[in-house]
């Protein structure tokens, strides 16, 4: 009796996990593309229907089901929603002050992250990196959270806890007089030990990444881009750390010093690398170390100068970044590092797209621009199989250009059509739809 009982139990079993997965299986939408962009290969399908059901991809076929909605895209070009590797998500675009973070509130901040999210939705990326943020209770992931719950609207998120730093490095975040009465930042590590305490602290509360300061910076006022700041051993510790806990490692490396250091130690991606020299390019492309240039950031802050506060030690030092720029880029192709899409500015309407153009004309092909903003950032992430491309079983994470990036990069520039998991955010034909308030 009990035998047979435990016989009807998983023939019902079988029966409503077959019916359970049909009913996946089958389409719940389509979108109609014009030209669709195979971002492995650059290979362009025409009048291509891809069929969705629900959140994912189902199939990439010539005609849609009866009954199945179309979205009509056939007078566009149709590729995957894009990936921003190396955001800062509580950026306030109104101020490039040393001292606005010490006038800007831990609430605020979060609401600025809310607002920048919903500008990366409004340009095409449904994905963004955080590449670390001050504040020490990790609004980045309540951010996070708050998107995978569907509380706001945003893109996926992997986020990158503290910015790990020396006292008086980078990352210090507190240039003033010693004077100044200055809390203890948890940031900070000048030890081996300490840099193990913080790593652990950093994925104790849910990053995804960690970020160290191999180097000095430009855009503060206390710290020497060429010099390393993080010892090759202590970079080696986070390392382990991160990876023993399925962590990944990212280092903001300008100097040719730090830079090698921080890819012996291990790092998974060197974020600038702006001074890259041969040795340095070399030894990425040996060990598989991954690329996140941020161009497009110092061009434009040589536009703004010090518009918006920035201090004149910093813009002096933009200047000198802005001359080795091209060259180590160059230098990057010439050695086929893995390059992935990264802005790093601060204000997000008026540049996120602009990286497409500055990757171009520094020698990089409008492919593989293109490539580093989706299936390149995807793979990177560790995401590849969820997006970055538009195939069966990825998220329907989705937009569509007007013209042909192909031949024309700057195309990329404007977004007409954003979906993301099979939800339209963005729609030409309903251009009032959930507009963004854009601040200038």
């Amino acid at each position: 009796m009990k035998l047979s009982r435990l016989v009807s139990s998983l023939f019902l079993f079988v029966l409503c996990a077959s019916f359970s997965t049909a009913q996946e299986s089958k389409p719940t939408a389509a979108l109609l593309a014009g030209k669709l962009i195979d971002v492995r290969t650059g290979a362009v399908r025409t009048h291509a229907y891809i069929l969705l059901t629900g959140d994912k991809i189902l199939s990439i076929g010539d005609s849609a089901p009866a009954g199945v909605p179309v979205t009509d895209l056939s007078s566009y070009t149709v590729l995957p929603g894009l990936i921003d590797a190396h955001g800062h998500v509580l950026s306030d675009p109104t101020s490039q002050s040393a001292a606005n973070g010490l006038k800007t509130s831990n609430p605020q901040a979060t609401l600025w992250g809310a607002y920048n999210l919903r500008l990366w939705l409004d340009h095409g990326f449904t994905a963004v990196r955080d590449a670390c943020e001050g504040p020490s209770d990790y609004p980045q992931f309540a951010l996070r959270y708050s998107v995978n719950r569907g509380l706001i609207q945003g893109p996926r998120i992997s986020a990158a806890g503290s910015c790990i730093s020396l006292t008086g490095g980078h990352g210090d975040g507190f240039p003033f007089s010693p004077d100044f009465p200055s809390a203890d930042k948890t940031n900070i590590a000048d030890t081996v030990d300490e840099i193990a305490r913080v790593v652990r602290r950093d994925i104790k509360y849910g990053a995804d990444w960690i970020k160290l300061m191999a180097t000095g910076g430009v855009m503060d006022p206390i710290s020497d881009y060429h010099v390393q700041e993080l010892s090759e051993e202590q970079m080696a510790k986070a390392v382990e750390v991160a990876h023993r806990a399925g962590k990944k490692v990212m280092a903001h490396a300008e100097g040719a010093v730090g830079i090698k250091a921080a890819v012996r130690a291990g790092v998974d991606s060197i974020e600038h690398g702006t001074m890259l020299d041969e040795e340095g390019a070399k030894l990425m492309e040996e060990r598989g170390t991954w690329l996140v240039p941020t161009l497009y950031c110092f061009q434009h802050d040589m536009e703004t100068g010090l518009s918006k506060g920035r201090d004149a030690d910093s813009y002096a030092k933009g200047v000198e970044i802005i001359a080795a720029q091209g060259p180590a880029f160059k230098l990057a192709l010439a050695h086929h590092l893995k390059i992935a899409y990264g802005v790093d500015d601060d204000d997000v309407d008026e540049s996120v797209s602009r990286e497409f153009g500055a990757l171009v004309a520094g020698g990089m092909s409008n492919l593989g621009a293109i490539q580093a903003a989706t299936i390149n950032a995807a793979t990177m992430l560790g995401k590849d199989k969820q997006f970055g491309s538009v195939e069966p079983g990825r998220f329907a994470d989705i937009i569509a250009v007007n013209g042909d990036p192909l031949s024309d990069i700057t195309v990329m520039y404007q977004v007409p059509f954003v979906m993301k998991g099979g939800q339209i955010i963005k729609d030409p034909a309903h251009p009032d739809r959930n507009p963004v308030a854009h601040i200038h």
